[in-house]
């Protein structure tokens, strides 16, 4: 039985509940699925029952038990753990069932190798303001994936941000980019705060001022569909305070760094992606 076939909503095992499993039972939630077609499990039963409490999911005691039954199987575990829960997959998992998985840097030739042959998987690459509704996920499909298989991704992952498709290729950068660039984003509000702390402003304030520019501007990309640069252009006077403080930025090659950042992101992206990874 595909997840096609049933006429129903896709019974749906989460497996990990930590951060990102607790973001994707809550985002599933938010989607629509009913608590009685989503099942969780983890090692840390405490998590998994205070997950089970709060969006009202069935606790599961252990990975084959989430999975026995399931349309789809969500792996939210961390990359070096992804073989061991293959293993138990191999076993348990229904014919046609659906793989997800959001373990950062594990290909999806690890997943097709170790599954029963054809079984479809996706991966995707979330990021962590899809806490709050706002994240950027990518998905990419294995070569079992059809196009009803990213559907049903995108939609349980609707309540979680945007979602966009990308070749399996492009993981590392959108890795590098999405997926590290909150932590670039966070970097810069606090910079912008202790900028404003050191010319006298409250922490309090000078951070409320930093995040309310840095949500605005980025509104702004959004709505307007205008580039980055055009905007940039239309708050610099000539000679003006803008013009002087973006001076100082390119003195201090911070686009420069910017880019480094994501390059050396992707890089470790694709180091932690070998076989032979540590």
């Amino acid at each position: 039985m595909t997840t096609q076939d049933t006429g129903r909503t896709p019974r749906v095992a989460v497996l990990g509940a930590g951060v990102m499993g607790g973001t994707l039972v809550a985002g599933l939630r938010e989607a629509g699925w009913p608590g009685d077609r989503v099942s969780v499990a983890d090692q840390d039963t405490a998590k998994v029952g205070e997950l089970a409490d709060a969006h009202g999911v069935t606790a599961a005691s252990s990975n084959a038990e989430a999975v026995a039954g399931a349309d789809v199987v969500l792996l939210a575990v961390k990359p070096g753990v992804v073989p061991a829960v293959l293993a138990e997959l191999t076993a348990v998992l229904g014919t046609g069932a659906l793989v997800v998985s959001v373990a950062a840097g594990v290909a999806l030739r690890a997943y097709e190798d170790a599954l029963p042959a054809g079984t479809p998987v996706v991966r995707v690459m979330p990021n962590t303001p899809a806490l709050i509704g706002h994240g950027a996920s990518a998905i990419a499909p294995g070569a079992a994936a059809r196009e009803e298989h990213l559907a049903l991704v995108e939609r349980m992952l609707a309540a979680t941000g945007l979602v966009v498709r990308v070749a399996e290729k492009d993981m590392d950068a959108v890795t590098a980019l999405s997926g590290s660039g909150p932590a670039y984003v966070f970097y810069l509000v606090d910079a912008l705060a202790e900028a404003g702390v050191l010319l006298g402003l409250t922490r309090d304030l000078a951070t409320r001022l930093a995040v309310a520019t840095v949500e605005g501007s980025a509104a702004m990309v959004a709505q307007t569909g205008e580039h980055p640069a055009v905007l940039r252009e239309r708050v610099s006077s000539p000679g003006g305070t803008t013009v002087a403080g973006v001076a100082a930025l390119d003195a201090h090659a911070v686009r420069a760094g910017v880019v480094a950042a994501v390059r050396a992101a992707a890089e470790r992206s694709r180091e932690l992606g070998r076989p032979d990874a540590g």
